[in-house]
């Protein structure tokens, strides 16, 4: 496990300075956790997590000057401005409507020949390095706002699973810019307080892990706020399945300082996400029968994943959400890759909230520790 966590190479440090000149198009390795200006809070995340020594799939950030070039070029911006202006946001067919007008007009726009060559490079360098033609891709957003400490932008922009060819991952970056402006972003940002002005947004594409098995971890538990353990779901195929909530996944607790799984429940997954052989796209298909009560993640796996999250904490210094994937392609011992991981929003609010009579847990045994001194049940 330990070659999983690597101290940051000076390589890849010098790497991460800033530009002198904001590029179009960067590298993950080549971002850290502020670059969210340039890469957005995804792309930033995972910029960090491979500087840590993460295991994270290879991939480049199409950035927010990229975005801000095409914007420019298109010349759509005061028109963006205007269909945005007096927006009625509890008018919710007027919202979509406006919504559909933008992306329709951003997706009828190409990009400049220089921006498609600079995406047309990265992608075949990135094809080169994974030793495959045309190697798929996740088409991930990346906004500006998103993934932050005090708020979860999560889901409100697009994902595009298993794209593959320069042209489709040209046409699935303008689809991931145009959902900047879905009904639920504009909508969110709003209540938020964020302000669509000077709003920027990145698109991550990052090869894709061919999972047999996906899902989340949490660091903190999600239902009961229990910082002592580990809470992994997991399901048969890619992890769009657990996100989207379409399948009751696995789900293993962890002890987060002696890594025992102290809970396990093995659900009926009915249905996930995979790649079509034919087809070459991902799809949504029933988990044969027999299947279907399996458990998705062996014990191993479940040890080596928790260690990883606990790891990421540590580094992070808080509670986090994180995406992962076991490739089936790779042997074991190196095949358990980290997709995303963000700041965990809802459990840490209210530890916030409640600062001024508990100190802040440092770590899972300073938690243990603080609850048996206040009286807390720790689960």
């Amino acid at each position: 496990m330990s070659s999983v966590l690597q101290p940051m190479t000076g390589r890849v440090a010098a790497a991460a300075s800033t530009w002198a000149t904001p590029p179009a198009v960067c590298w993950f390795e080549d971002c850290r956790k502020d670059s969210v200006p340039l890469v957005g809070g995804k792309c930033a995340s995972l910029g960090e997590l491979i500087n840590a020594g993460v295991r994270v799939p290879p991939g480049f950030a199409f950035t927010t000057e990229g975005y801000r070039r095409f914007v420019a070029d298109a010349g759509v911006g005061a028109e963006l401005r205007s269909l945005l202006q007096g927006i009625d946001l509890r008018d919710l067919d007027a919202l979509e409507a406006a919504s559909a007008r933008i992306r329709t007009l951003i997706e009828a726009h190409s990009f400049s020949a220089e921006i498609e060559d600079e995406v047309a490079e990265c992608y075949r360098k990135l094809s080169l390095r994974c030793g495959l033609p045309a190697a798929p891709v996740a088409v991930r957003s990346s906004a500006t706002a998103e993934d932050l400490a005090d708020a979860s932008f999560a889901g409100q922009q697009d994902t595009y699973l298993w794209i593959r060819g320069v042209d489709e991952v040209l046409h699935h970056i303008r689809r991931c810019i145009s959902s900047l402006y879905t009904g639920r972003a504009i909508a969110y940002r709003a209540n938020k307080g964020f302000a669509d002005t000077g709003l920027g947004i990145s698109v991550g594409v990052q090869k894709m892990a061919n999972a047999y098995t996906a899902g989340v971890m949490f660091t903190v538990h999600p239902a009961s706020g229990d910082r002592s353990v580990i809470v992994i779901d997991s399901n048969f195929g890619f992890g769009e399945s657990v996100v989207s909530g379409e399948v009751t996944p696995d789900q293993f607790v962890v002890n987060k300082v002696t890594l025992d799984i102290i809970e396990r429940t093995i659900s009926q997954k009915l249905v996930c996400v995979t790649v079509d052989p034919k087809a070459q796209a991902a799809r949504t298909i029933e988990v044969p029968f027999e299947r279907q009560r399996v458990q998705s993640l062996i014990d191993d796996e479940i040890t080596e994943l928790a260690w990883m999250g606990k790891k990421i904490e540590q580094h992070y210094g808080r509670a986090m959400d994180i995406e992962w994937a076991v490739d089936k392609d790779l042997p074991a011992g190196g095949n358990i890759f980290i997709l995303q991981a963000r700041p965990e929003t809802v459990w840490s609010a209210r530890q916030q909230a409640a600062a001024g009579t508990t100190p802040p847990a440092r770590s899972a045994m300073d938690y243990i520790l603080s609850a048996m001194l206040t009286g807390k049940k720790v689960g």
